[in-house]
């Protein structure tokens, strides 16, 4: 089986933003038949944590370098490109 990926959700302050996109992403991804951890984080903390997750989605822009794929989470707060990112994200926990 394979090991279940991890999402770190950042925005400005890891609290709200966060957790309403971390919210939608998860309900989408159960439709689509897939589960995965979810951590949080303020964008400032993205560099240190982003060694343990497998993907990012992020409300604001990430300043440090990071080979981790990053997601733009603007997208669930405007709806536009929704579901592209939506379907960024399942390819990568289908990976």
């Amino acid at each position: 089986m394979a090991r279940q990926k991890t999402i770190l959700f950042a925005c400005g302050t890891g609290v709200a933003t966060s957790t309403a996109v971390n919210v939608a992403v998860t309900e989408a991804m159960k439709a689509r038949g897939l589960t995965f951890n979810a951590m949080q984080c303020k964008a400032t903390e993205v560099a240190s944590m982003a060694d343990n997750v497998d993907l990012i989605v992020s409300t604001t822009p990430i300043s440090a370098s990071v080979t981790v794929p990053l997601v733009k989470g603007l997208a669930f707060l405007t709806g536009i490109g929704k579901d592209k990112a939506l379907d960024d994200i399942e390819a990568e926990l289908r990976k």
